[in-house]
């Protein structure tokens, strides 16, 4: 999945380059997107299978800053599977240039209990659709 993104004022900070977790919020976009296309709406797994997605981890490696009205390409691609987890790589380009990468850890919890939680069926067939 590939998300376009316009760099806004409110993205920079006071040296007029992109806020380093910033990043993380358009990876975020691209991974609810990724989800969207597969016909996964977040808030809809929530109501009805009750598990939630949560960050547990991220690794995130900065090559080069992104300034205002860039406009940037950020990728989203399920690269692992496990019974509560999923990872997704990221990477964040300007043109062929790339600016950050990232690997981000999912963890899925029980909404109610806030208890680790194993992916149900339904949707780790839909994922595993997705993964690279």
């Amino acid at each position: 999945m590939k998300l376009r993104v316009r760099v806004y004022y409110q993205d920079t900070d006071a040296g007029g380059v992109v806020f380093h977790a910033q990043y993380l919020a358009f990876m975020e976009r691209a991974r609810t997107e990724l989800l969207n296309e597969r016909g996964l709406d977040l808030a809809l797994i929530a109501d009805e299978m009750r598990v939630l997605f949560l960050v547990y981890e991220i690794k995130a490696r900065y090559h080069a800053p992104a300034r205002l009205n860039d406009m940037l390409s950020v990728t989203a691609d399920v690269v692992k599977m496990g019974r509560a987890s999923l990872v997704f790589r990221h990477r964040v380009e300007r043109g062929s240039e790339l600016l950050v990468e990232a690997e981000v850890t999912l963890a899925l919890v029980d909404r109610d209990r806030m208890k680790p939680a194993r992916l149900p069926a339904d949707l780790a067939r839909e994922l595993e659709q997705a993964i690279t």
